[in-house]
């Protein structure tokens, strides 16, 4: 048996170094697609998103849906607030005959909806002109239950007000589900911080993104 000279180098075989090279090049280069591809997501989002949060697409509708915000014991949050007093003008400028408020109380005595109800009805809407919506947890069960409001009530049209960030991802559960959705962003209660703008952009790109993830 031949026994190898120690003081011989070693050559590795070219062809594993060929093939070892090779690999890492791919995955540099699937590494590199997708960032590239996470990226390019992010930014398309952004401009939809900053697009619904600037435009107002208020025009004629069947009704005004108020999607829901906090509530403290039976009285609205200022963003709620904020969002019914929007709903009201448009009301008033006679957009739509009908107002929806959406959202529940998460097991409490009062619900977002119920608050919006009556802050509404405080404010010279007739009652049968508002539709209290009591039971959604979230934006994604708000709109799956304005669709089920829409097809029994007739609406073909909906105006929907909430945040500006919020309207993008409203629209496109509001799509999914066949409703004709038209966005108006209400006006913000104060100047927002760098860092409260931030927070709100994170967190409708990452709910966007789960929401599109969990589609397919």
């Amino acid at each position: 048996m031949m026994v190898p000279d120690p003081d011989l180098p070693h050559v590795r075989p070219a062809a594993a170094t060929g093939s070892s090279l090779t690999g890492r090049r791919v995955l540099r280069v699937l590494l590199a697609g997708c960032l590239i591809a996470i990226v390019g997501w992010f930014l398309w989002l952004y401009g939809q998103i900053h697009f619904y949060a600037t435009h107002d697409e208020a025009r004629p509708a069947d009704a005004i849906a108020v999607f829901g915000a906090a509530e403290y014991d039976g009285r609205p949050s200022p963003v709620l607030r904020a969002r019914l007093d929007h709903a009201l003008v448009l009301y008033r400028e006679h957009l739509a005959p009908l107002v929806i408020t959406l959202g529940g109380g998460g097991g409490q005595r009062d619900s977002e909806g119920g608050v919006g109800h009556d802050y509404l009805l405080a404010h010279e809407v007739p009652e049968n002109q508002i539709i209290a919506e009591t039971q959604s947890t979230n934006t994604e069960e708000s709109a799956a239950r304005l669709g089920a409001i829409a097809r029994e009530n007739h609406l073909n049209r909906i105006l929907a007000v909430s945040d500006g960030t919020h309207l993008f991802r409203i629209r496109a559960l509001c799509a999914s589900l066949g409703l004709d959705v038209l966005t108006s962003p209400r006006a913000e209660v104060r100047p927002l911080s760098a860092w409260d703008a931030a927070q709100r952009l994170m967190h409708e790109m990452f709910s966007y993104t789960l929401w599109r993830l969990k589609m397919h």
